[in-house]
């Protein structure tokens, strides 16, 4: 993966954590607007994918943005919202990242 790559995948991480944090906003208080919000985010934050796929592929990208997504929502919703996950959660996570570097990971395909 080379730097413009990842930069989309920052990029889009970013714009997927937003719309989280919105989404959760509008579960807890409502509002169709929050929601309008939130959905128009995800849009973005897709487009914004759509370079990464080009970069990498389907498979690959789909799987670096979901672990990059975990990883980031889980810190937010931590730090924001004070949620807290379990060992064994937080385990599965721990797992997810070794997981992505071995399918990102630079080598020579068969």
């Amino acid at each position: 993966m080379n730097w413009v790559t990842l930069a989309w995948l920052a990029a889009s991480t970013t714009v997927f954590v937003t719309a989280n944090a919105v989404l959760k906003t509008y579960a807890q208080q409502g509002g169709i607007w929050v929601l309008v919000g939130a959905l128009a985010l995800f849009c973005v934050g897709n487009t914004l994918m759509v370079q990464v796929m080009r970069g990498n592929g389907l498979g690959v990208a789909i799987a670096l943005s979901v672990v990059f997504q975990m990883v980031a929502i889980t810190a937010m919703a931590m730090a924001a919202f004070g949620e807290k996950p379990s060992g064994l959660q937080l385990a599965g996570i721990a797992l997810s990242v070794v997981a992505v570097l071995m399918i990102a990971w630079p080598g020579s395909s068969a």
